[in-house]
């Protein structure tokens, strides 16, 4: 290991050791119901004007020319699309809020990519299939009710604000799944996976809500 990877080991693992302390510790929890219904920021939220950066310390290069994502395990059809099948998909735009376990919470953020939905339905789920863990180029994984990566405003993104989603917020392909918190909308996207049983990911083994709802303020289990 070279001298940039132990410095980038040595940031990647004080930022998960912090993350756990907050985890233990209930860091943000307000403990207030919250009106979903009636209120647009969920408890503990703080609006922000910009989009915060936060990754585990590294920001994988993924050219479109390699870029490949593949949806597998428990479908009758696996896929693997390189960046032109991607392309060729159906498109949709949407304009949704995102909010951080950090507690911080973007309001109208206006994203173009393929709805999970249409990636569901060319790889045909089997009827056993209840979960899917996202996998990113970083190594990262998380998993979720696969009833919530096919919310109609779930996507797998490229573009936001109307030009191409950059390498430090996740490009050149993202999950977006603005039901849960955001660390549920894996970055650098390159492998959807179906499964019968739960899985938890990188962050739900590490003290993480299993869920991660905003409104029921899911940030911990």
């Amino acid at each position: 290991m070279d001298r940039d990877d132990n410095v980038t080991g040595q940031i990647r693992q004080k930022l998960v050791d912090s993350k756990e302390r907050w985890a233990r510790e209930g860091r943000l929890l307000t403990g207030r119901e919250s009106r979903p219904d009636i209120e647009r920021l969920p408890p503990g939220q703080r609006e922000v004007k910009t989009w915060p950066v936060l990754d585990l310390g590294m920001q994988p290069d993924v050219p479109t020319s390699r870029w490949r994502l593949v949806v597998d395990g428990l479908v009758e059809e696996p896929l693997e699309l390189d960046w032109a099948a991607f392309m060729a998909l159906p498109q949709a735009e949407l304009v949704t809020d995102i909010h951080c376990v950090t507690a911080w919470t973007r309001y109208d953020n206006r994203w173009t990519g393929v709805a999970t939905r249409d990636l569901l339905a060319l790889a045909r789920p089997r009827p056993e299939a209840r979960y899917v863990v996202c996998h990113g180029h970083d190594g990262y994984t998380t998993n979720l009710p696969l009833s919530k990566f096919a919310a109609e405003d779930a996507l797998i993104v490229h573009s936001w604000e109307g030009k191409p989603l950059t390498r430090e917020h996740g490009g050149p392909a993202r999950v977006v799944v603005p039901q849960l918190y955001f660390w549920k909308s894996a970055k650098w996207v390159s492998r959807i996976e179906l499964l019968a049983e739960d899985r938890p990911g990188f962050w739900e083994v590490r003290g993480y809500h299993n869920v991660g709802d905003p409104w029921r303020e899911e940030r911990y289990g």
